[in-house]
């Protein structure tokens, strides 16, 4: 486990491989590490009319990055989404979803579309 700025370094690095992935697939990076008063969201995306909310986990392989992810992330992660919605034209009736991005020691890629529901 990763402590202070190396962990600080680690997590920037691994959002950017993430939102460099996205991009690829076409996707538009709207958002870093957005704050609201809920929390924070690592990456906020459009893919079409869809907006996605990504919580970046990065580890030494995708299983132990799949494990950080908490039930108290996710509530936090619902209720900034809300706070970010609630300022979009069609406000909480947007089409929207929640993804894991995880990265593995080697910098490699995996996402796990619509990870949460609620």
């Amino acid at each position: 486990m990763m402590s202070g700025s190396v962990g600080y370094h680690a997590g920037q690095a691994a959002e950017g491989i993430v939102a460099a992935h996205y991009a690829a697939r076409g996707c538009d990076v709207q958002e870093n590490r957005w704050r609201s008063k809920a929390g924070e969201i690592d990456l906020i995306l459009r893919d079409g009319a869809t907006t996605v909310f990504v919580e970046v986990k990065k580890s030494r392989d995708f299983r132990s990055a799949a494990l950080r992810v908490s039930d108290r992330q996710m509530r936090r992660i619902y209720a900034s989404a809300g706070a970010y919605l609630a300022t979009a034209p069609a406000g909480l009736d947007s089409e929207s979803r929640f993804d894991i991005a995880l990265v593995d020691g080697r910098g490699a890629v995996e996402i796990i579309e619509n990870a949460y529901m609620q």
